[in-house]
């Protein structure tokens, strides 16, 4: 014990110092815990946030995806009916394109009253009365269409209208289609002529006239009287046309 007024002993400082430390040290390890916890908490975050980042990356992923399969499949849908549509225009052009070809490419044909009975019977007799008719030129043209040989009917009528021209020059442009068209191996529409009948008209071409293919105007109409004509008589074309006059005929 100290008296009154005796300063106090210097072991008492350092018990207060070292009490107060000590309360300090418990005070300061009591506010470490809270951060420690705090910094658990934090980590705890991290990892979560971590681990959630993945996933959110491939669900982003599988969104794109999916996004992306849908642009191709509208884009793949849209191509088709782009190809489609293309594809039905240049099939609709070359169908058009075709059938202006040969509609320019084969003449119409001739203008005529309807054949009666006596002329329709009258071509069975002969071919000459066949062919001397524009009723019957027709009938047999639309037979010879049947049988993709159309060309030597046609040859024949333009060798026919050659020979009523006079102009020279005219005669020299109709001579010179007429070759292209009908003489030519390079045309769709050659007949067939044999090779003395080409030298012929080769020879004739140097100095066109209105008598140039008349060696080849007579071997088609030939052609035509021994093996087109007889089929003809016997065709659906010629029998449906003499029933139906017949008919005609009995009601009248």
């Amino acid at each position: 014990m100290r008296g009154a007024g005796e300063p106090p002993s210097p072991g008492a400082q350092p018990a207060a110092t070292g009490g107060e430390t000590g309360e300090d040290s418990r005070r300061g390890s009591a506010a470490d815990t809270p951060m420690g916890s705090e910094r658990m908490e934090m980590r705890k975050r991290q990892m979560s946030t971590t681990q959630e980042t993945p996933g959110a990356a491939q669900a982003q992923h599988s969104a794109g995806n999916r996004g992306s399969n849908a642009c191709c499949f509208c884009w793949c849908c849209c191509c088709s009916c782009s190809c489609l549509t293309v594809r039905n225009q240049d099939e609709e052009r070359a169908r058009r394109t075709s059938h202006e070809l040969q509609a320019e490419g084969i003449p119409n044909c001739e203008e005529s009253p309807a054949p009666t009975l006596e002329e329709v019977n009258a071509w069975a007799q002969s071919f000459d009365k066949l062919m001397l008719t524009p009723a019957g030129r027709n009938a047999f043209r639309e037979f010879l269409r049947t049988e993709f040989s159309e060309e030597n009917m046609l040859f024949w009528m333009a060798c026919e209208e050659l020979k009523q021209e006079s102009n020279k020059s005219v005669i020299e442009e109709k001579a010179r289609l007429i070759y292209e068209d009908y003489i030519s191996i390079l045309s769709p529409k050659e007949v067939s002529l044999d090779s003395r009948v080409r030298e012929v008209i080769n020879r004739n071409m140097l100095e066109p006239s209105q008598h140039t293919f008349d060696d080849a105007q007579l071997q088609i109409y030939t052609l035509m009287h021994r093996d087109s004509y007889p089929r003809f008589m016997n065709s659906a074309i010629y029998k449906d046309l003499l029933r139906s006059l017949s008919e005609k005929s009995i009601e009248a």
